[in-house]
């Protein structure tokens, strides 16, 4: 049975970061809050807990899962031909809602889905889930619904869909936003805004004028 921390409880917050850690590092899930909506994680190395988690939302491996870290240098053991342009987004934008699709080191032994060599990669502007991240390393999160359902703004929503197929559910109240991330591509020779979401293009181009908006 699934196991619900209210984080709001400094005595629950710090007994559910460590379960939640501890599970992670099982293989099991785990569902937090972030800043935009409410996400389902697994390890990002961890192949099995990988496949549970797009099981659980019942979604496909051409929709890979996105990563979260928990600081700008985790993406110097995960990313490779990341351009200046790049660096300046995580400058202005992170923590936040912006996510960025790289390519990924080539060394690395993970199965997000069917990336074609890249990952979406965020630092999410969250204090329960950096500091689980902090422990935890690079996580594979994806909103915390079951495909086709609205992403989760609450606990109670996530949980009502995801029920006992995560094992640990950490409630930091209602999420500040109900949009998701932004995802910008940064693979080519110009970015590309590849879904436009809590942060907009007229926002973006204040820092790389020459994004293009393909979504």
């Amino acid at each position: 049975m699934a196991e619900r921390y209210d984080c709001s409880e400094p005595s629950e917050r710090a007994a559910g970061l460590r379960e939640a850690a501890s599970v992670v590092r099982g293989g099991r899930l785990v569902v937090l809050p972030t800043d935009t909506v409410y996400g389902i994680g697994a390890d990002a190395f961890d192949k099995r807990a990988v496949a549970a988690l797009l099981a659980a939302k019942g979604r496909g491996r051409h929709m890979p899962s996105p990563v979260l870290v928990g600081s700008p240098e985790a993406l110097d053991d995960l990313v490779t031909d990341f351009p200046d342009t790049a660096w300046k987004l995580v400058e202005a934008f992170w923590p936040g809602a912006l996510t960025l699709v790289a390519r990924h080191q080539p060394t690395l032994k993970w199965d997000l889905g069917d990336t074609n060599g890249t990952v979406a990669v965020r630092m999410p502007h969250h204090p329960l889930t950096l500091e689980l991240l902090g422990d935890t390393g690079p996580m594979a999160v994806s909103s915390a619904n079951l495909t086709g359902h609205p992403a989760p703004q609450d606990c109670d929503a996530a949980q009502g869909m995801l029920g006992d197929s995560v094992a640990v559910y950490l409630d930091g109240g209602p999420t500040p936003a109900s949009v998701p991330s932004s995802i910008v591509d940064v693979t080519g020779p110009v970015p590309s805004l590849v879904r436009a979401g809590a942060l907009t293009a007229e926002e973006l181009r204040t820092i790389i004028p020459d994004l293009r908006a393909t979504g």
